[in-house]
């Protein structure tokens, strides 16, 4: 397959892109890109061709085990440490993949040597083109950095992708809110419930990198240059005000249910509370109405001309009464028989 790999090969003054295949680099990577002149990232994002990964690794001395472990997908949160690199997975969030209102997951596996980056993922070209407009424009000093600080970026690229998914869950958020307040719409519930798995989703992928930027800025391996420490301690940071970001949206949908809940039970209570008065307007209709309707001989009324007349006007009348007397005692408002479907 074709443009699998891309090199971005740079120095101060000088960047070069090569696009090519996996068995290209595989072959030809140290003796003819690999130089301590120029910082190398090497971004595969086909892993399919087990071989050459196989080859390549092999040719930079990377232990088989950080090669197997490329393929598995990693729960444990791990900085591997070696006398040539540093090894480690993290998980990125693919929004191209949704299952069930879901974002998709994908690994990325670092190998970060002293004049090189290997970045390894299947699919999603297009994850760390702010670093890539870096490098080609020459955008701050990354151009001046060795590859340790290239590592720095491409994990804030995908902090970055985090928080693009927190600020769109909290525009969602805001949108059901004002749904909330405008009328009832029974599909509420379940758009808080489909951003509330968004954001446990992306808490669950967030820790494990906060754990990483953990060992990378107190590791002591000389790949990460000590005037660099303090940039993955900021990464660390961040992964900490992701999380508790995450937290607080969580706390705001939980809020937004609980409205929700609340703003249901309100409108049952009016309904029931209708429902109410207009049963006790009518129980003694009932009652009048049901006196009647016994049908004895002797009854006093049942032999007068005008008796219906005279018990179907007491009755509205006796109705009419109850209604005024409700509304008068703030019982039953406009509001109260005018409730919206």
């Amino acid at each position: 397959m074709i443009n699998e790999c891309e090199l971005y090969k740079y120095n101060s003054c000088f960047y070069l892109i090569k696009n090519n295949d996996l068995n290209y680099f595989a072959t030809d990577f140290l003796e003819e890109e690999l130089d301590d002149d120029h910082v190398c990232w090497l971004n595969i994002h086909d892993l399919s061709d087990h071989e050459s990964i196989k080859q390549l690794c092999t040719k930079l001395h990377i232990d088989k085990l950080s090669i197997e472990n490329i393929y598995i997908h990693q729960r444990r949160p791990k900085v591997e440490e070696y006398p040539n690199y540093i090894y480690f997975s993290v998980t990125l969030t693919d929004l191209t993949d949704r299952k069930n209102d879901m974002f998709g997951e994908n690994q990325i596996t670092f190998f970060l040597g002293d004049a090189y980056l290997i970045t390894m993922q299947n699919g999603l070209k297009g994850y760390f083109d702010s670093v890539r407009d870096r490098i080609e424009y020459s955008k701050g000093k990354i151009r001046r950095q060795k590859s340790d600080f290239l590592l720095y970026r491409c994990m804030e690229a995908i902090l970055d992708n985090y928080y693009r998914i927190i600020d769109d869950v909290s525009e969602n958020s805001t949108k059901i809110e004002n749904r909330l307040h405008l009328n009832e719409d029974k599909a509420i519930l379940h758009d808080i419930e489909t951003q509330k798995r968004k954001l446990i989703q992306l808490r669950t992928i967030s820790r494990p990198i906060r754990d990483i930027t953990e060992q990378l800025y107190s590791s002591e391996t000389k790949l990460i240059h000590e005037e660099n420490m303090r940039y993955f301690k900021t990464l660390n940071s961040n992964c900490n005000n992701l999380i508790t970001e995450i937290d607080s949206q969580i706390q705001i949908l939980d809020g937004l249910a609980n409205f929700y809940y609340a703003a249901q039970g309100q409108r049952m209570n009016e309904i029931m509370k209708v429902l109410t008065i207009v049963s006790a307007i009518f129980i003694p209709l009932t009652f009048i109405a049901g006196v009647y309707g016994m049908n004895f001989e002797n009854m006093p009324e049942l032999k007068k001309k005008n008796a219906y007349f005279i018990v179907v006007g007491v009755m509205i009348s006796l109705g009419i009464i109850l209604f005024v007397y409700f509304i008068k005692k703030g019982w039953l408002k406009k509001s109260d028989y005018h409730i919206d479907k």
